[in-house]
């Protein structure tokens, strides 16, 4: 339970400070004559600052420098979703303040939005908290999760974010290109997923907010209860299909515990340590979303860590490159062979090989 560790600004990620100032004390009422900039260390894509000027913390997400794969690192699009949620609707997300696209003011795009107050878990085994916490903790956040799912999305004024018809097909088409586009070396197992993967997708579209990167560490929770303040990072979310997101969540019950980086929970006394199993995770979100319940659960799972397979390749190739965001860019990126054999393993066993 942290906040998240702040840094001096990455030689890479520095800008012209000055000229953002100046942008934002013509746009933002209540910026003062200083801004102090520092960097958000832990985020593998788009760099974060936290901004102060006169008593009052922003926070400015915008694209990394450099060559960027296509369609990926699209602040417009956090905005957007970002915005349309934060004026409709019961789903925490920030204020957001202003979207700049003008690339002269500090080399990219970027956005500015309020910095929320609370607490960060970046492990969901909760080791910081008593064990009586933990399931209010995960269940907070399978119903926010729920909640956002519930989102009419034409309402909100999202009916072109995404389409609504082949999220699956399209995602498998879209990670098996940047892992195509990133690769540096051999992996059988992620092979085998994107020749497995468009045979057994699921035949049903569903429409919903997909946010994308749906975890715990993700979300800020209020200071003294379990209820979710805010839900971060917003840039892979789409119009998609709703399960993909409950997969994300639930694929630490599928990586083994004590491997740096991947926040797994196998091996762990879920019982002891007030950790709820996959399958009350997964019969909490069916009761909040009016599910009779799932079908082919590990086809969900088979893609999601297919999918973090490919974006952890494109985190180390950036890194290779010299670009990425992150300090560990290098041995995140050396994960990615780990998820795609978990993938493949799930994919292989079926339906009775789920931890649910």
């Amino acid at each position: 339970m942290n906040e998240p560790e702040l840094i001096d600004v990455l030689p890479a990620h520095r800008f012209d400070e000055p000229a953002l100032a100046r942008y934002l004390r013509e746009r933002l009422p209540h910026m003062g004559d200083d801004l102090m900039v520092r960097q958000f260390q832990g985020g593998q894509s788009n760099p974060t600052y936290l901004l102060q000027s006169a008593g009052r913390r922003y926070v400015l997400r915008k694209k990394p420098p450099g060559k960027v794969l296509p369609s990926a690192h699209m602040v417009e699009r956090e905005y957007k979703v970002i915005r349309a949620l934060s004026e409709h609707g019961n789903v925490p997300v920030p204020s957001v303040h202003l979207l700049c696209e003008d690339e002269s003011i500090i080399g990219t795009a970027f956005y500015v939005m309020d910095h929320v107050e609370g607490r960060i878990f970046s492990h969901p085994a909760l080791d910081e908290l008593p064990a009586a916490e933990g399931p209010l903790i995960h269940l907070a956040a399978i119903d926010t999760l729920a909640a956002l799912h519930q989102v009419d999305v034409e309402a909100v004024g999202l009916g072109d974010f995404g389409k609504a018809q082949g999220y699956f097909a399209r995602q498998v088409k879209r990670w098996s290109g940047q892992y195509q586009a990133s690769r540096s070396g051999d992996m059988p197992a992620m092979e085998n997923l994107m020749q497995w993967l468009p045979e057994h997708l699921p035949q049903r579209d569903e429409c919903a907010i997909a946010h994308g990167d749906y975890r715990l560490g993700n979300l800020i929770f209020a200071p003294g209860e379990a209820k979710v303040a805010a839900i971060l990072d917003w840039e892979l979310s789409t119009i998609g299909h709703p399960l993909a997101d409950l997969a994300y969540f639930c694929l630490p019950y599928h990586l083994p515990a004590g491997v740096d980086g991947l926040r797994g929970l196998v091996g762990i006394d879920l019982q002891a340590q007030g950790i709820p199993s996959e399958q009350a995770v997964l019969k909490r979100y069916c009761e909040r979303s009016g599910r009779d319940g799932i079908d082919n659960w590990h086809v969900f799972v088979a893609f999601s860590l297919f999918r973090l397979a490919a974006i952890l390749q494109g985190v180390y190739a950036r890194a290779l490159q010299g670009n990425a965001s992150n300090a560990d860019a290098l041995q995140v990126g050396q994960r990615a062979g780990l998820l795609a054999e978990a993938g493949w393993r799930i994919a292989q066993r079926g339906g009775s090989g789920v931890a649910a």
